[in-house]
C-alpha cells in the first residue's frame, strides 16, 4: 500500500492507495506552528483500520516553502559571491546580507585570481554579528572547478549552522541563476528542516518504517533524507503534486490547463496530450530566476482563504492569508466567505461571513450579497488573467514536454481541470467568466496527494569534460576523474548514464523501469593558433518524470469514477 501526503498551507491531505484503488482519503487543517501534530493526526485517521506494516511506500509533497516565498516570509540568509573580472555580482544581489568577494575561475576551470582568506573571515564575522545562521557560497564557473567554493567553505564552516555551495546545488552553467538557486536553498532550509523533523517524528510515533520520499519540482521524487541538503528541489513540490494528480485524471483533449485552487495559492500548469510541460533551464519562483529543473508551473498568491481588503486604492485579494474563512472562525474576509454569503456553501457560520463583509459592502456602495459576488468574480478573473499570462510566457519560448521539444508549438488550451478544496465552486465562476470548458477532477479534494503518491523517482546528472586539461567531472555528484585526449562525446554520455543509474537506484528508483534519456549533449573544439588542442564536452541526462508502474488499473478506476463537470 502507498500513502500520499500533501502538506499545504491551509490543509494537509492524506490518501491510502492500494492496487485495488483508493482505500481512504482524509483532509485535516494544517497548523504551521505544530506540523508534528498535523501530520500525526492525518496518519492516525488514515491508518485507523490498517496495519502500518502493510504500507510499503510513503510520498510527501508540500507547499510550505512555496507559500513562504510567494508571501515573502523567508528568513534572512547570507550570500558570499565571487565572479572575478568581467561581471559585477552586485547585479544579482539577493538580499542585504550579500557580499561580493575577490577570486576568479575562468570558463575552462583555471584559477585566475585566488580568494582572500582574510576578506572571507571578515565577511563571516559581519554575517555572524547580523545573526545570520545559513549562508550560500557561489563562485562563477565553480561547476568547472569548485576549488574556491570549497576553500571558502573550509574557512567559514564552523561559523554557521549550514553552508550551501553553488556547485553542489546545481551543476548547470548560468551564474545569475545559480546565485538565486543557492540563495533560495539556504533561505528555505530552516522551513524544510522543521517540516522534515516533524514528519520524521510523526512517522516514528505511528510505527511506519516504509521508505519515505518527497516530491520534487520536476514531478519525480527523491529520498526524504536527501532533501535536507537540497530543499530547493522541493520548492515547487506542491504544484508538481497537483500536475501529477491531474495526469491521472486527464481527458483525451490535446491541451488542458490545470488549476489547483488552495487556501493560500493557486497553482497552474498545462498538459499537452496528457503530458506536463517542462521548464528545462529553470523555473521562476517569485522574483527569482532559478536553475530548478521543474514542470512548467506557476504559483500565484490567490486562494480561497486569501485576505480581502478594500481601501482607497481599490480591491486587494491576497497574497496574504491570515487564517481560514470567517465562516470557519477566521479573522478577515476571504473569497470563501463569498460562497457562504451567496449560499453556495452551508457548512459554516454564514452570519460571520455577512458581518465581515458589511464594511466591504459599505466601501463599495452596494449590498453585502452584491459585494460578495463582486469579490468572487474578481478572484476568478485574477486567476484567469494569471493563467493567460502564463500561457503567453510559455508561447514566447520553445515548448518542452517531459519527453520532447515541440518545435514551433503554440499552446492554446480550451479546457480547464480544477482541483483543490473549493474546486467545484470556483469551476462555475471560471467557466461563466471565460471561454474555457471547465471540469472538476474526480477526488478533487485530495487529487494532489494522489499525484504525490503515484510519482516515480527521478534524477538528473550534468557532466563536463575538458580533454585538453584531461579531466571529466560532475561536480554536483562530487565526481571527477582523469581522461586522455581520445575521450569522446559518446564516452561522456555513457559515463553520465552510468552515474545517473547509480544515483537513481540510490535514490530509490525501480531498476526494472528506469527510463533514462539524454537531454543535452554538446561538443566544442578548443583551438590554439591553427590547431585543435582538445574538446569541451557537456552532457545532461535524466530519468523521465511520470507515474509509477504497476498501478495502471488503480489509476483507470479512479479516472472512471464520478468525473464531475460543472
Amino acid at each position: 500500500m502507498i500513502i500520499g501526503l500533501d502538506v499545504g498551507g491551509t490543509h494537509t491531505d492524506v490518501v491510502l492507495l492500494g492496487r485495488e484503488g483508493l482505500v481512504d482519503e482524509i483532509k485535516v487543517p494544517t497548523d504551521p506552528s505544530n506540523l508534528f501534530d498535523t501530520v500525526l493526526k492525518g496518519l492516525n485517521i488514515i491508518l485507523k483500520e490498517t496495519d502500518p506494516s502493510k504500507v510499503k511506500r510513503i510520498v510527501l509533497s508540500t507547499t510550505l516553502t512555496t507559500n513562504a516565498i510567494v508571501q515573502k516570509k523567508i528568513p534572512e540568509v547570507g550570500m558570499i559571491v565571487s565572479s572575478g573580472p568581467g561581471i559585477d555580482p552586485e547585479f544579482y544581489r539577493t538580499s542585504s546580507h550579500y557580499y561580493s568577494v575577490s577570486g576568479s575561475i575562468d570558463h575552462r576551470g583555471r584559477e585566475i585570481d585566488p580568494i582572500n582568506s582574510d576578506e572571507i573571515r571578515g565577511v563571516a564575522e559581519r554575517l555572524k554579528k547580523s545573526k545570520i545562521r545559513h549562508v550560500g557560497v557561489v563562485c562563477k564557473f565553480s561547476v568547472r572547478n569548485p576549488q574556491q567554493e570549497l576553500k571558502i567553505y573550509e574557512i567559514i564552516k564552523d561559523t554557521f549552522e549550514k553552508v550551501f555551495l553553488g556547485h553542489r546545488i546545481s551543476g548547470s552553467l548560468n551564474f545569475p541563476r545559480r546565485i538565486a538557486t543557492t540563495f533560495l536553498n539556504a533561505a528555505v532550509y530552516p522551513i524544510h528542516k522543521e517540516f522534515f523533523e516533524a514528519v520524521g517524528r510523526s512517522l516514528k510515533e505511528k510505527g511506519l518504517k516504509a521508505p519515505i520520499r518527497i516530491l520534487k519540482a520536476d514531478g519525480g521524487n527523491m529520498k526524504f533524507e536527501a532533501s535536507i541538503d537540497f530543499p530547493v528541489q522541493t520548492i515547487l513540490s506542491g504544484p508538481a503534486a497537483s500536475v501529477m494528480g491531474a495526469i491521472a485524471f486527464a481527458t483525451d483533449e490535446p491541451e488542458i490547463l490545470v488549476l489547483d485552487i488552495g487556501g493560500t495559492t493557486t497553482d497552474m500548469a498545462v498538459l499537452v496530450n496528457g503530458v506536463p510541460l517542462l521548464n528545462p533551464l529553470g523555473i521562476k519562483v517569485g522574483p527569482y530566476q532559478t536553475l530548478i529543473r521543474s514542470l512548467e508551473t506557476h504559483s500565484v498568491g490567490i486562494g480561497g482563504d486569501s485576505a480581502v481588503i478594500v481601501d482607497s486604492r481599490g480591491i486587494k485579494i491576497g497574497p496574504d492569508r491570515n487564517g481560514p474563512a470567517m465562516a470557519h472562525g477566521g479573522p478577515v474576509p476571504t473569497p470563501m466567505d463569498t460562497l457562504f454569503i451567496l449560499g453556495e456553501i452551508t457548512n459554516g457560520n454564514r452570519e460571520k461571513s455577512i458581518k465581515g463583509f458589511e464594511a466591504i459592502a459599505k466601501q463599495l456602495g452596494t449590498s453585502v450579497e452584491d459585494a460578495a459576488k463582486k469579490i468572487f468574480d474578481r478572484t476568478c478573473r485574477m486567476i484567469l488573467l494569471e493563467a493567460r499570462q502564463m500561457i503567453n510566457r510559455i508561447n514566447r519560448k520553445p515548448v518542452y514536454t517531459v519527453y520532447e521539444m515541440l518545435e514551433g508549438y503554440q499552446v492554446k488550451p480550451q479546457t480547464i481541470l480544477v482541483l483543490g478544496g473549493p474546486a467545484p465552486y470556483f469551476a462555475k465562476g471560471l467557466e461563466a467568466l471565460s471561454n474555457f470548458k471547465v471540469h472538476v477532477v474526480p477526488r478533487w479534494y485530495v487529487a494532489n496527494a494522489i499525484g504525490a503518491g503515484l510519482a516515480r523517482t527521478t534524477s538528473e546528472v550534468v557532466l563536463f569534460a575538458d580533454t585538453e586539461n584531461g579531466i571529466v567531472a560532475a561536480p554536483e555528484e562530487d565526481f571527477s576523474q582523469k581522461v586522455d585526449s581520445q575521450f569522446l562525446k559518446q564516452d561522456a554520455v555513457a559515463l553520465a548514464l552510468d552515474l545517473l543509474k547509480q544515483k537513481a537506484l540510490k535514490g530509490g528508483a525501480n531498476p526494472d523501469y528506469l527510463e533514462m534519456e539524454v537531454v543535452e549533449d554538446l561538443e566544442f573544439n578548443m583551438v590554439r593558433g591553427f590547431y585543435t588542442t582538445g574538446k569541451n564536452i557537456r552532457v545532461k541526462v535524466q530519468v523521465k518524470p511520470g507515474l509509477i508502474h504497476g498501478y495502471d488499473s488503480m489509476i483507470h478506476g479512479l479516472a472512471s469514477k464520478n468525473f464531475r463537470s460543472r
